[in-house]
């Protein structure tokens, strides 16, 4: 993927390349537009990637995500390091989404959602691909997992997404929706539980 920032095209690079966030930020301070293009390409894809299972829809995610990275362009004299970086620009991209949402009548159906293998108690099944009566279950329990998240509400999908895909930490989750810790535990159990219980409904109702 790439970005759009100005009139500049930054390409999407490996998202996990090391960078002085401090040095960065004095530097994009002074409107140094290259600077601010090393920021866009070390966060870009997991901006990206978050926007896209809040949403469920990928061009209305790269539009969010261009925007994310123009409000942080414009804000960068009001970060204040208190928070990380990655956290002001999830932030960033937590409310643009809440916004988009509020504007969008319809419902998407579909959320791409693929949990940790490492973590926090992840949610996974079992790969069983080579029995075709297991694939299948995995794959209707998967739908059904999808179709749970989806239906969560933002507050709830935000905490869930976080933690469990982009493996953000319970401190970090704070900063970026500005909620405290306590907070960011209960919603990511009431999550959880939501996925839980509705994939258990499925048992029951197969049985």
């Amino acid at each position: 993927m790439s970005l759009l920032v100005g009139a500049e095209r930054v390409p999407a690079r490996n998202q996990n390349n090391a960078i002085n966030e401090e040095a960065l930020v004095a530097q994009c301070r002074t409107q140094d537009f290259e600077a601010f293009g090393r920021l866009v390409d070390a966060y870009q894809n997991r901006v990206y990637g978050f926007v896209r299972r809040m949403l469920r829809n990928d061009e209305e995610a790269l539009d969010v995500t261009q925007e994310v990275f123009i409000k942080a362009y414009q804000g960068m004299a009001g970060f204040d390091g208190r928070a990380s970086l990655r956290s002001w620009l999830f932030r960033i991209a937590y409310n643009l989404c809440v916004d988009r949402a509020r504007k969008v009548s319809r419902q998407v159906k579909t959320l791409s959602y693929e949990p940790n293998e490492e973590g926090d108690e992840p949610m996974e099944f079992s790969d069983r691909s080579w029995d075709p009566s297991e694939s299948l279950l995995a794959n209707e329990l998967q739908g059904i997992m999808e179709e749970a998240i989806a239906s969560m509400s933002d507050k709830l999908r935000t905490v869930l997404l976080m933690h469990d895909k982009e493996e953000m930490g319970y401190d970090e989750i704070a900063q970026a929706m500005e909620i405290p810790v306590g907070t960011v535990k209960s919603r990511l159990f009431l999550a959880r539980n939501h996925v839980k219980e509705r994939i258990e409904r499925y048992m029951q109702e197969g049985l």
